[in-house]
């Protein structure tokens, strides 16, 4: 069997095998004790930045704080949410990709020197536009496709929390809580599922971990390989990328049928319990 037939038969073997149940049990008792606050959604999940850092950053979304703030400051996935809103009710998709990338970066100093060379790419805000009438029109891998070295210095990590704010908005206007909005292509028709998600380092690492541990149940001598090479560290291709957005939707809806309480319609919450490591597979 050659490598990309066993990444294959991995990533059947994957859809059937989701969360064993010891990350449920994990993921069950974070959800009862630091995991609380995320019942209801991953809204309220909020990162600290110092506004100052990004001085130079344009165009700033004009819901953050001054640039002259040297304190520390928190922003919310809502807010991240509502900033995107606003930016994408006047088509200002770079301000949209800031808000995104401030909350993506948090205090980590080499964020705003990255950022400036990425939004002096020519062709940045129509990369984005054309990035979010797919995401309306086609879906989240159709949006991951389009992005993906579309932009010098725009990896997926960052890029997929863009399309994860701006399809947080779509869900909005989908169940009407946005009727004073109306975008250039209108989101009713868009695919209901899988919605966009982030992808990241971290992230990758937890489905390398469960890839190789159930390729290692499938006998192959070399699966641990191909986990690590189908879920590397970066530059998923956007076939990766549809293959974790339906683990995880599928995921969820194991968790909620499980008896923990865990929030069936927010795959969120369980791609930032994911990130925060709640489950190790490798232990």
């Amino acid at each position: 069997m050659g490598r990309q037939d066993l990444a294959d038969a991995l990533d059947d073997e994957l859809r059937k095998r989701l969360l064993p149940p010891t990350a449920v049990r994990a993921l069950g008792l974070w959800l009862a004790g630091s995991g609380a606050q995320y019942v209801t959604g991953a809204g309220g999940h909020a990162v600290e930045y110092v506004p100052a850092h990004w001085s130079g950053v344009e165009p700033w979304p004009v819901e953050f704080p001054e640039r002259s703030r040297t304190a520390t400051a928190r922003i919310s996935r809502d807010q991240v949410v509502a900033s995107t809103l606003r930016a994408a009710e006047r088509s200002e998709w770079s301000e949209a990709l800031v808000a995104s990338y401030v909350w993506g970066q948090g205090r980590t100093g080499y964020g705003p020197h990255r950022l400036k060379e990425i939004l002096a790419k020519p062709n940045v805000d129509d990369a984005l536009a054309m990035a979010g009438s797919a995401l309306r029109q086609e879906g989240a891998v159709a949006a991951y496709r389009g992005l993906r070295g579309a932009v010098k210095g725009l990896g997926p990590a960052f890029f997929t929390k863009f399309l994860y704010f701006l399809d947080q908005v779509n869900l909005l206007d989908q169940v009407n809580l946005l009727d004073h909005v109306s975008f250039p292509d209108s989101a009713a028709d868009a695919p209901a599922a899988p919605r966009a998600l982030i992808l990241d380092q971290r992230i990758a690492r937890v489905m390398r971990a469960h890839a190789a541990r159930v390729g290692a149940d499938m006998a192959p001598p070399s699966a641990s390989e191909v986990a690590a090479w189908i879920w590397s560290d970066s530059g998923w291709t956007s076939h990766r990328y549809g293959v974790y957005l339906e683990w995880i939707h599928s995921a969820t809806e194991q968790l909620a049928s499980a008896g923990i309480g865990w929030p069936g319609s927010r795959p969120d919450v369980l791609e930032l319990a994911l990130f925060d490591g709640v489950w190790n597979p490798a232990s």
